[in-house]
């Protein structure tokens, strides 16, 4: 009952222990492109320079922008001194003052005359009969000059009208606007400005940019080409080891059993010592071969891992793996040299970068032009000074006009500038002019290189058709007693001899192929 349900719990954890993941080719490019550092700053740079163009793109749009300001000053700000002021402040007074003075003058005179008059008169009518006879009889004169008589003119001065306060009033209005209010000051501003002609340095701007964009993503194929090259190795290379263990464990099972063959043929008197030492020394040399495969395995299965972000003490398998025989890579499609250099990253970088120095030379060369702009302004503040000087936000002043930039002289810098791009755009033309003939050069060896692991792949499996019918004549003759021991290891080492070049044939044609397209720039 114990043993049942012993079982039973294995079962149930072999079938809980998660199923171990076959990786292809292709899942160990995508988890490779995935985790590395290198791509991902390439990418970032892909979108800074997206960024950049926007930015470049954003100079075609007026620039708007708000700002505003606040002052605290700690003494005011006065447009008259103290004496000023009280003239400013006492004006009616003094002016009611004078009045009053010029008035009594002038009554003291006016008196003085009417008592020279009346005195006058009173002599006339005193002197003529007739005229005293008339004032006699007349109480309309007597009235009059009774009236006259009792007349004081000093006392129309108290008749003039009281200015003094509305005066001082208007004086203290008046000294007052001369003391604004500036301790606390605020200022508005929105100002809009469109350039209108700045020598074509926008668009050539613009142009920068979305070439600067276009060299970020050849760059990145770059990176990406030589990432997925060194992932193609690294995963060929422990399908090369991985069937260089099998091949391994082969021969050690072969000699392993030639050797108890080998003591059954000494016990019948039909081998000697001297056979049996040779193939103990041949199993030794055996053993030793599976071991150095499994410890190179598993090294190369951490090298792998760090490509593709594993941790290092996982153990993948792959598809290819445990393949009988190493699949033969296609042959690629021929492409023209015209579309090998329009695909290869580095001749697209190379043609990017010098027209991006032809831009920038034309760049350099519109800073020598005159530059037109347009610019309108709204300012408000508080104080204001539209009406007086006011402290509150009653109006604006808005602004509008154009401003011209006409360099004339700057030591020859601009010049220098713009000849050093020109220089700068020149060197990168002939770099280019030269990458093309190294890569002709190189696609022309890649593809030679293909065609020789082709013809190598085929000429090593024809050695091993052969190896191995030697291999079972010389074990059946063996196995016959016609055939000594150091017939039969020598053939065995021909066999181990003739797979282990097949397998490197096949690697070395998968490792050409990934080569070839890399150099034609189909790695993408």
């Amino acid at each position: 009952m114990k043993k049942q349900i012993l079982v039973s719990l294995l079962s149930l954890v072999a079938l809980a222990a998660p199923a171990q993941e076959v990786l292809t080719l292709e899942d160990c490019r995508d988890m490779a492109v995935r985790q590395s550092q290198d791509l991902e700053q390439a990418r970032i740079k892909m979108e800074m320079a997206g960024y950049d163009r926007k930015i470049a793109l954003a100079n075609y749009f007026p620039k708007v922008s708000a700002s505003g300001a606040y002052l605290y000053n700690d003494r005011d700000i006065a447009l008259t001194n103290s004496d000023q002021s009280m003239l400013l402040q006492n004006a009616g007074t003094l002016m009611q003052a004078r009045m009053n003075a010029a008035m009594s003058q002038a009554a003291g005179r006016l008196s003085a005359a009417m008592q020279q008059k009346m005195t006058q008169l009173m002599t006339a009518i005193q002197t003529n009969p007739a005229l005293a006879a008339e004032y006699m009889g007349s109480p309309m004169w007597q009235t009059i000059l009774g009236m006259l008589k009792e007349t004081d003119p000093a006392s129309l001065a108290g008749l003039m009208p009281n200015v003094a306060d509305p005066i001082n009033a208007i004086g203290k209005s008046i000294d007052d606007s001369m003391h604004p209010d500036l301790h606390n000051i605020w200022v508005g501003a929105i100002t809009v400005q469109q350039p209108v002609f700045v020598g074509g340095k926008i668009i050539y701007s613009n142009q920068m940019a979305a070439l600067a964009q276009d060299l970020a993503a050849s760059q990145y194929d770059m990176k990406y080409a030589d990432i997925i090259v060194d992932v193609d190795q690294a995963y060929w290379q422990i399908v090369s080891i991985a069937n260089k263990r099998k091949l391994a464990q082969n021969y050690s099972a072969l000699l392993h059993q030639m050797e108890r063959d080998m003591e059954c043929a000494i016990a019948a008197g039909t081998a000697t010592e001297s056979d049996a030492l040779q193939v103990k020394v041949k199993v030794n040399e055996a053993d030793m071969m599976l071991t150095k495969a499994e410890n190179g395995l598993a090294l190369a299965k951490m090298l792998l891992c760090k490509r593709i972000g594993l941790p290092l003490d996982a153990e993948p398998v792959l598809s290819d793996e445990n393949r009988e025989a190493i699949p033969e890579p296609q042959l690629p499609e021929d492409k023209s040299l015209e579309d090998i250099y329009a695909s290869r990253p580095e001749t697209r970088s190379l043609e990017l970068a010098g027209k991006i120095y032809d831009k920038k030379a034309k760049v350099v060369r519109a800073d020598m032009l005159p530059q037109v702009a347009v610019a309108a302004n709204y300012l408000i503040s508080n104080p204001n000074a539209f009406n007086g000087i006011q402290n509150n936000w009653d109006g604006g002043l808005f602004t509008v006009g154009v401003t011209v930039n006409v360099p004339l002289f700057h030591g020859m810098e601009n010049v220098n500038r713009y000849k050093k791009a020109k220089a700068e755009a020149s060197l990168y033309r002939h770099q280019y002019d030269d990458a093309r003939d190294l890569i002709r050069l190189q696609v022309t060896q890649q593809r030679k290189l293909f065609t020789e692991a082709r013809e190598k792949l085929a000429m090593s499996r024809s050695n091993l058709d052969s190896a191995e019918e030697n291999l079972r004549k010389a074990t059946v003759g063996f196995e016959a007693g016609v055939i000594p021991t150091n017939t039969v290891l020598a053939a065995q080492t021909a066999w181990l001899s003739a797979h282990s070049e097949y397998i490197d044939a096949g690697i070395e044609l998968q490792m050409a192929d990934a080569n070839l397209r890399k150099a034609e720039g189909s790695l993408k």
